[in-house]
């Protein structure tokens, strides 16, 4: 099973990021099949929450929304989405997943407009719970394709916050303190957040990719970490659970990664 296509690679790299024994929520798709892989390797005893209410299921099938009644199968609780993020607001969730339209070198993300808000040329859904999810977790994990246009100098519209405009700016906004952005996987990298600039900054190369290629499809400038390594390639259990047991279907890995 060497060959893996880039889809198969971000997915078993985002699921590297997440910790047993830590308190997870994820919308469906590429989210929950990154964390379904963690779940069935080093992370059994993660617990996966869903924004409709699902606590903690056994997930034998990929959920098709977060509030498919899979999403409670043998579940810890079922319960509402008052309650789950009630669970935010007391800090009781480690880790989410966000995604969106535009990120920048802060870790702020839109997913509501390009262009201006009151005459967009495109309007997309919008935040959901992903404000909520950014703000209050202890960290966030963002999964995007990368290309100039998603990795802008400056977004047209914060759906959800970041480091906002650098150092301590998360805090004067009110956020709590020690929150924020962890990591960024794209199908080029693996990326972090300095820890006093909180820029962006490139921690690792997946197999093949140039740094002059990473930087070349970024629209700010990257911060490089001292020590680039290159991201290790899925294993072979890691794509046989993805294939065989996680999305079967090919729902998630079977879709073509966007030309950068």
């Amino acid at each position: 099973m060497s060959d893996y296509n880039e889809m198969e690679l971000m997915l078993s790299v985002a699921s590297r990021q997440l910790e047993d024994n830590s308190v997870v929520i994820v919308g469906t798709g590429a989210p929950c099949a990154a964390a379904m892989l963690a779940q069935k390797t080093w992370a059994p005893h993660m617990t996966i929450l869903f924004e409709a209410g699902g606590t903690g299921p056994e997930l034998t099938r990929m959920p098709i929304s977060v509030g498919d009644s899979r999403t409670f199968y043998r579940g810890l609780w079922a319960t509402s989405m008052d309650n789950i993020m009630s669970m935010l607001q007391r800090g009781e969730v480690d880790a989410a997943f966000i995604g969106g339209a535009q990120i920048d070198m802060y870790g702020n993300i839109n997913s509501t407009v390009i262009g201006d808000h009151s005459a967009p040329k495109v309007r997309f859904p919008g935040s959901g719970g992903a404000n909520d999810l950014a703000s209050l977790c202890w960290r966030s994990i963002c999964m995007t394709i990368h290309s100039p246009k998603r990795f802008v100098d400056k977004i047209d519209f914060v759906t959800t916050p970041g480091f906002l405009n650098g150092p301590v700016s998360r805090e004067k906004a009110g956020l709590p303190p020690d929150t924020g952005p962890s990591r960024v996987v794209t199908n080029l990298c693996v990326m972090g957040f300095h820890p006093d600039s909180k820029r962006m900054m490139v921690h690792t190369l997946h197999p093949g990719v140039t740094r002059n290629e990473v930087q070349e499809n970024t629209g700010f400038e990257l911060i490089w970490s001292d020590d680039i390594n290159e991201t290790p390639p899925p294993t072979d259990i890691e794509l046989e659970l993805l294939r065989e047991q996680i999305d079967p279907e090919k729902l998630i890995i079977g879709r073509e990664v966007q030309l950068r």
